[in-house]
């Protein structure tokens, strides 16, 4: 029997399995970086063991160092939870090699699954349909060139020794193929270790399904139905459900069972994924994970498995006690992935202070966080803050409480994609279950809160500052008091004066003026900070607030606003930013100079290659102009707001 588990990973996941551990009665130790020394899952767990500095190749991906954290701590085994060494086949030995139990399948399967040309191969022998593609041969521009007019465009580049939409890239013709190759390899030597790729002909708007598995050391191996994971950005889940839309039972089956005669060919044991793409009813092997998905939670609601227990329990040997006709699914389970981002700006990663966290609860609701108030997020790790999960008798009601529960959250202090994924559950499109890989292409709902949300933004942090100028703050000194107060501010990008000021003999009622046609009465119902309540025009609804700075993070029906407090007299621009330079939007490394010294550039000219939060974001001229100076080179570090490079005029 396992008495002590080391949980190998961060966050939400550590929580997760912690959780799980403290229920079935196992100490449950976590690791932690520098960055995560106060965190969260650092405080819940039983025992922590620092494992080095804050970037994750110094810390969680360093084997020894997490091998020695187990021995030091005393524990009979290690949980990967999913991410980092999740999918390392020398992390499986090298704990084994320790003497410790490695809660996953044996490293054989792990390596196998792990390089993505070796398990189409396998796949292929094990009958499951593949997409027609090219392994990588001698990994040359040429040989990906020939293979890419062999197939057919457009052409799907992916990293042969990882998945996650790390070191993927769409390629719709020919001229674009080698500036995807050298972006792709970047990216999957930083995430996997190596840069090898392999091509695949692109399906344009199929399903992504998948297929969760769950074997035990005496051979036995059985599916518990799919999963639906259409809604991607950037080859990256966000919103995935169980069962599909469109599953039928003889569709559920085919899949399964090719699901299960794959992991019967690798010696599978333990819970793993095996994705598909499917494509009107035929389907098409996509990898396999040899791990627990980020998405499992939808499958746990409606099987009523604890598949964490059920990963323990199979380590220790006990036997599955099902068979397959015993898992039926009961319901539908609807997961929204929120991510620290700017869906804006391309899903940039955001960094920023945690300034208030409450998530959602209540019947059917399910959050699986690895934060809390108080906390920062930093470039070190992947953005994912939470995952917010609804399960109801039907899709439908799924779905409405899902949207109720995300509408409920509260997150200030960064940009999330918490908005965002409100309004792709009120799309008609996911109503219907019309679902596809290029559903967010095709549907790409607003950015941010628009409209009203914006006005109420801004009434309340007008009036939070006009409060604290009464109670003695900074304000604005005025010879006449009885005159609208002016505050500036600026939302999106956009500067906007408001004028507030108390109406005469009418107690916490404002006089509001949004623009020159439209003023405001507000009353002031009840401030307990953080949270506001306001009746506006005789609508009443009550907001949550938080400062940082000169910001104002107000939360919305409609979501979080950052509202930028500007002061009285503007300050003048930067002379850099007034010649077109260009500063690191968040902290991170430098992948590539792409200009030097002297050369003219245009509007939109790719400049600089960063890597921040396990992704590449490419830094583009927003001027034309001739560079004047470049201040770093590849593999330095930059923090935010960093001056990269300076473009002058020409």
């Amino acid at each position: 029997m396992i008495g002590a588990i080391l949980i190998a990973n961060r966050g939400e996941i550590a929580r997760r399995i912690i959780r799980t551990c403290r229920r079935m009665g196992i100490r449950a130790v976590a690791v932690y970086a520098e960055a995560d020394a106060r965190s969260a899952h650092v405080e819940e767990a039983d025992a922590a063991v620092p494992i080095g500095p804050s970037p994750a190749t110094a810390s969680y991906l360093n084997i020894p160092a997490v091998v020695a954290a187990a021995q030091r701590a005393g524990v009979d085994a290690v949980h990967p939870g999913f991410g980092f060494l999740a999918e390392n086949a020398d992390f499986a030995r090298a704990c084994v090699a320790a003497g410790l139990v490695f809660i996953g399948p044996p490293a054989e399967a792990v390596e196998m699954m792990g390089d993505k040309r070796a398990a189409r191969a396998l796949a292929e022998r094990a009958g499951v349909p593949i997409v027609p593609g090219f392994d990588g041969g001698e990994q040359t521009d040429k040989g990906f060139v020939d293979a890419a007019e062999r197939l057919g465009y457009p052409v799907m580049v992916k990293a042969a020794a990882g998945g996650g939409g790390k070191g993927m890239r769409l390629v719709a013709q020919a001229d674009d193929l080698p500036a995807a190759l050298a972006a792709a390899r970047r990216e999957a030597a930083a995430a996997f270790g190596s840069g090898d790729l392999l091509l695949e002909r692109a399906l344009l708007r199929p399903r992504h399904v998948e297929i969760q598995i769950l074997g035990d050391r005496h051979g036995h191996i059985i599916h518990l139905g799919e999963r639906e994971c259409s809604i991607q950005r950037r080859h990256q889940k966000v919103i995935e459900e169980a069962p599909s839309p469109v599953m039928t039972p003889e569709l559920r089956d085919r899949m399964g069972t090719a699901a299960v005669s794959l992991a019967e060919a690798v010696g599978y044991v333990g819970a793993g994924t095996v994705e598909f793409l499917l494509d009107g009813d035929q389907f098409y092997f996509l990898e396999m994970n040899t791990r627990l998905q980020v998405e499992h939670p939808v499958t746990e609601l409606v099987t009523g498995l604890d598949l964490v227990e059920w990963q323990i329990r199979v380590a220790e040997g006990d036997a599955l006690p099902w068979s397959q006709d015993d898992i039926q699914p009961v319901g539908h389970a609807m997961e929204a992935r929120l991510y620290a981002e700017d869906p804006a700006h391309d899903f940039m990663p955001a960094t920023g202070p945690v300034l208030l966290w409450r998530p959602p609860s209540g019947a059917g609701v399910r959050v699986d966080d690895g934060i809390r108030s108080g906390d920062v997020i930093t470039s070190h790790y992947d953005p994912m803050l939470a995952k917010i999960i609804a399960h109801a008798p039907s899709r439908e009601e799924a779905i409405r409480r899902l949207r109720h529960a995300l509408r409920a959250t509260t997150l200030l202090g960064l940009t999330t994609n918490l908005a965002w994924l409100t309004a792709i559950l009120e799309h008609p499109a996911l109503a219907a279950g019309d679902l596809s890989t290029s559903f967010i292409d095709e549907h790409a709902p607003a950015a941010h809160p628009t409209g009203e949300a914006v006005h109420l933004a801004l009434i309340a942090a007008a009036l939070a500052r006009q409060l604290a100028d009464t109670a003695g703050g900074p304000g604005y000194w005025r010879n006449n008091p009885g005159h609208p107060a002016p505050y500036y501010f600026q939302v999106y990008g956009r500067d906007v004066t408001m004028y507030i000021r108390p109406k005469p003999h009418a107690a916490g009622v404002y006089e509001v003026r949004l623009s020159a046609k439209r003023s405001v009465d507000v009353v002031l119902n009840h401030f307990d900070a953080p949270d506001l309540t306001l009746t506006v025009d005789g609508y009443q609804m009550t907001v949550s607030l938080a400062a940082w700075g000169d910001e104002w993070w107000v939360q919305t029906p409609a979501g979080a606003i950052r509202v930028a407090a500007l002061p009285l007299l503007p300050e003048p621009k930067r002379a850099a930013e007034v010649a077109g330079s260009l500063r690191a939007p968040l902290p991170g490394r430098v992948l590539a100079v792409l200009v030097e010294i002297g050369q003219a550039v245009g509007e939109g000219q790719p400049l600089v290659k960063l890597e921040a939060m396990k992704m590449e974001h490419t830094i583009r001229a927003g001027t034309s102009g001739v560079v004047e100076a470049v201040y770093f080179a590849a593999g330095d570090q930059v923090g935010a707001d960093d001056l990269l490079v300076r473009i002058v005029d020409a």
